[in-house]
């Protein structure tokens, strides 16, 4: 069998790899304790659900425009205006089969041949894969713990080359759950318009940020901002809809065509079902979600309480999303051998930094219960101490 050279040269996603396992292994009756969660832990909200059950009874089955019914794209437009101060009109918005199928969409749409796209390490698992895909090639910039795995202003510059097309920004962030303020990003944004880059803004985790801090689209920075940035989100996140898939994009107009040309021949349109519920989580109140963030932020400081009493294990504070990116270093495993060998000997599954760049590093998602996450350190703190 001959695969095509695009096809054959892409990496299993590592975060997919030792969830399957876990999975494997729980049924098979052992007691799996699992950080390796991308999603939240909550059912989907029952009013949502229900929109998608009146959609069914009300025959809301059939295609629908490719880039998403004209009501959900004017629900994003609104969505835009009020939480992130950007105009967009519904033309310039395409709705896709979640947030991950809108960063294909955009990288396949934007980057060809010898195009490079700059990557702060560590970077979400399918950033690479995806410019893999299209034929380009990725510029990794690795990020300081003590910068807070941010990109700088010195290490863009640095990392610009005559090959340079586009940069990806990931706030909050997965794996690290940083957050960019508003300065930095501006900075960002600057050196982009300086260089002529388009900047791909990955905000899916936009809703879960702790601490008071605010969350900026770059694209909101001036209209040299505006102009060059594709932002993108979904309901996965926010809204306990990671099944559903549904996510969006927004950008330049004639790049937004090309997408729409490119989702009309490969997907069509995302599920209607998927789509009337989207519509009714953008349009309803916020108030489910910001439970949800705040039983986030309480599961994340008790997670850091117990991982501060581990000797051995460090950590940047998450600021946003559910994740926290821990620093295994002074064990002198590989994040693999770490993970693995958590998993085979305590039962215990985390997610190694390598797929995500970072090598003496591993990701523990705390979207999982209090009580998950105590057992679970528990068999961490007591693994450690025999090694």
């Amino acid at each position: 069998m001959f695969l095509s050279k695009r096809v054959k040269d892409l990496s299993p996603s590592s975060t997919l790899q030792i969830t399957s396992l876990a999975k494997k292994l729980a049924s098979e009756g052992i007691d799996v304790v699992s950080f390796g969660a991308g999603e939240p832990d909550f059912d989907t909200p029952d009013f949502i659900k229900e929109a998608a059950i009146e959609a069914i009874r009300k025959g809301f089955t059939k295609y629908t425009p490719s880039t998403g019914t004209l009501e959900l794209r004017k629900a994003i437009q609104e969505k835009f205006k009020k939480d992130n101060n950007l105009t967009y009109t519904p033309e310039q918005i395409v709705v896709s089969s979640g947030a991950k199928h809108s960063l294909f969409n955009i990288i396949i749409a934007l980057i060809d041949d010898d195009d490079e796209v700059i990557i702060g390490a560590p970077y979400w698992v399918s950033y690479p894969e995806m410019v893999k895909a299209s034929g380009g090639s990725s510029r990794f910039i690795l990020t300081k713990e003590e910068d807070d795995f941010k990109i700088t202003p010195a290490q863009l510059k640095k990392a610009i080359s005559k090959k340079s097309k586009a940069l990806i920004i990931n706030s909050p962030s997965n794996p690290t759950g940083m957050v960019y303020t508003r300065q930095e990003l501006k900075e960002i944004a600057d050196i982009c318009d300086a260089h002529n880059l388009y900047i791909i803004s990955d905000e899916i985790y936009e809703k879960l940020i702790y601490d008071g801090l605010e969350h900026i689209s770059i694209a909101s920075l001036g209209n040299h901002a505006y102009s060059r940035t594709f932002t993108v989100n979904g309901v996965s996140k926010a809204y306990s809809m990671t099944g559903w898939r549904i996510g969006y994009c927004a950008g330049p107009p004639e790049i937004l065509n090309a997408i729409k040309n490119l989702q009309d021949h490969s997907t069509s349109n995302p599920c209607s079902i998927s789509q009337a519920a989207a519509l009714k989580a953008l349009t309803s109140s916020d108030e489910w979600t910001k439970k949800l963030c705040k039983e986030f932020e309480s599961r994340r400081d008790y997670l850091m309480k117990r991982i501060d009493g581990i000797p051995g294990l460090t950590y940047r504070k998450p600021q946003g999303a559910f994740y926290l990116f821990c620093n295994i270093a002074k064990t002198a495993l590989t994040s693999q051998e770490f993970s693995m060998r958590l998993l085979k000997e305590e039962s215990v599954a985390v997610i190694p930094g390598d797929g995500f760049g970072c090598d003496d590093y591993i990701r523990l998602s705390f979207a999982v219960n209090v009580e998950t996450i105590k057992k679970g350190i528990d068999r961490l703190e007591s693994w450690l101490k025999k090694i």
